[in-house]
């Protein structure tokens, strides 16, 4: 594959003192303690290099039917508590997150390849999930008592739904277990998860270092592949509900093995998120932009700004407002590199993806305005790539590829763009760039995503839900809202008449 000429980054290798790496167990957690699992073993790469770091069981079913059971006799006593006791246990979370964030960071970047501001952002984040929710869950609200039936009076209780099996991806390993953890634990319910059979470190250092917090059996990790691990998780009778952050085969897999138990079903799938860009917007801002969120954790993240749609009065400056803000991107192995600020890729079987989808475009006629192949060398690595010349309904525009690749697509007027925006499977998040008061508060109306920023993009907050529409699933990670998710209401009425 050729990338373009003279854009090919030179990927710094790790210098300077790596970080001590002081790795978790490797059994299953289950009942509070770690123990070997009835399966074999896998192996655990570095995408850095390419190295084995270390192997973790490859679990059975077998192994999560103990955890459920240890599930089941941790619920109960959990949920009576208070909202302020689960509180003050979801705050010592946070605590423990922060006493250990050197070492959660460094095993993130070891076993994903995340640059320093990516894993620093991911363990902040993580803790502050935690103290959100532990607030939230002390401010509840529903819907007032009072008789809406004459001589009857009308209460709403808040229940915990029961055990909640969850399933994390690889692009965010330590941060989407503490998206589910912290509301899950939050609402009063217990926890079987199966983190990605290829990141499961951080995972694992998280249940270790919350082991004397939680109470034994709350809060279970089953280490494995999808068959049999996340399959037995989403088929088992006992499970009241599943939560999946992942690819839309994986949800629909998991729906599809969750629905003869009825259980509940909560997905947060891809992306291919729209960066709309009308000939008023502000051109530097726009770059800038794109150069972090469309590369930000080297483009493995479903709301990544991968897909511009520029008005084509704009489109020539833009793109070479991008090409320059991109050319500078540094590349490297984050170890002993505080500046990288884009890493490899997860695994050579998604590098192999991510080549494999440039190689079509090229093949296609795309254009790559920078980047556009492999960098040379060990490690999983791609150069941060801008395809221009992308017809509408290209593979590379309409797909999630999820690496560092951004295409660029131009339209005509505000019609245009905004049925090009919709025209995806995906309905995760979008953004709106341009100077029109107007036009800022019509457009996010009419795009159909359950995020839309305007003149910004990537930018979240735990007070804030995340989610999708269509093929991005359904159902709210982050906010209040997730605590009605993760949680059941009750209604129960009194008659008091004669």
């Amino acid at each position: 594959m050729q990338t373009s000429s003279g854009s090919i980054p030179t990927v710094i290798r790790s210098s300077g003192e790596e970080p001590t790496i002081i790795l978790p167990p490797a059994g299953q957690f289950i009942g509070g303690q770690f123990a070997e699992s009835e399966g074999g073993h896998t192996e655990i790469f570095r995408p850095a290099t390419g190295e084995v770091i270390t192997t973790v069981c490859a679990g059975v079913a077998a192994d999560v039917d103990k955890a459920v059971v240890a599930a089941q006799k941790a619920q109960p006593a959990w949920g009576a508590l208070t909202p302020r006791e689960r509180s003050e246990t979801l705050h010592n979370v946070a605590d423990a997150i922060e006493a250990h964030a050197d070492i959660l960071m460094a095993l993130e970047s070891l076993n994903t390849g995340k640059p320093q501001a990516v894993v620093q952002d991911d363990v902040e984040s993580a803790m502050d999930a935690f103290r959100f929710m532990a607030g939230a869950c002390r401010s509840l609200t529903s819907m007032a008592a009072g008789d809406y039936v004459q001589e009857h009076t009308s209460v709403i209780l808040r229940e915990p739904v029961g055990v909640i099996g969850v399933v994390t991806p690889w692009n965010y390993p330590l941060l989407m277990a503490a998206w589910k953890l912290a509301p899950i634990l939050a609402a009063g319910n217990s926890i079987v998860l199966k983190p990605s059979e290829q990141t499961p470190l951080s995972t694992l250092k998280l249940a270790e270092i919350t082991a004397q917090i939680l109470p034994a059996g709350l809060f279970n990790v089953v280490t494995g592949f999808g068959l049999p691990v996340g399959n037995r998780i989403a088929e088992h009778p006992d499970i009241d509900m599943i939560a999946l952050t992942g690819s839309i085969g994986s949800g629909s897999a998991v729906a599809s093995a969750a629905a003869p138990s009825r259980k509940r079903v909560h997905l947060e799938l891809g992306g291919k998120a729209p960066v709309v860009v009308f000939a008023d917007a502000d051109l530097t801002a726009v770059a800038r932009t794109i150069r972090e969120a469309g590369f930000w954790n080297s483009g493995q993240e479903c709301g990544a700004a991968c897909r511009v749609l520029v008005q084509d009065t704009l489109a020539d400056e833009l793109i070479a407002a991008l090409a320059s803000e991109v050319a500078q991107i540094t590349v490297g192995d984050p170890a002993g590199n505080p500046d990288v600020e884009l890493g490899p890729l997860v695994s050579k079987e998604h590098f192999d993806r991510v080549t494999g989808f440039l190689e079509r475009a090229l093949a296609d006629g795309l254009r790559p305005v920078t980047g556009g192949g492999p960098l040379p060398g060990v490690g999983y690595f791609v150069a941060p790539t801008v395809l221009a010349d992308v017809p509408a309904g290209a593979e590379a525009a309409t797909n999630e590829i999820f690496g560092p690749v951004v295409t660029i697509e131009t339209f005509a007027d505000e019609g245009e763009a905004i049925r090009r925006a919709n025209e995806t499977q995906y309905g995760l998040s979008a953004s709106v760039w341009t100077s029109d008061a107007q036009r800022c508060i019509r457009l996010p109306r009419l795009l159909d995503f359950g995020t839309v920023w305007v003149n910004s993009h990537l930018t979240l907050a735990n007070e804030l839900p995340w989610g999708g529409f269509k093929g991005s699933g359904y159902g709210r990670d982050l906010s209040l809202y997730a605590l009605d998710d993760f949680s059941r209401t009750k209604h129960v009425m009194f008659n008091h008449g004669g």
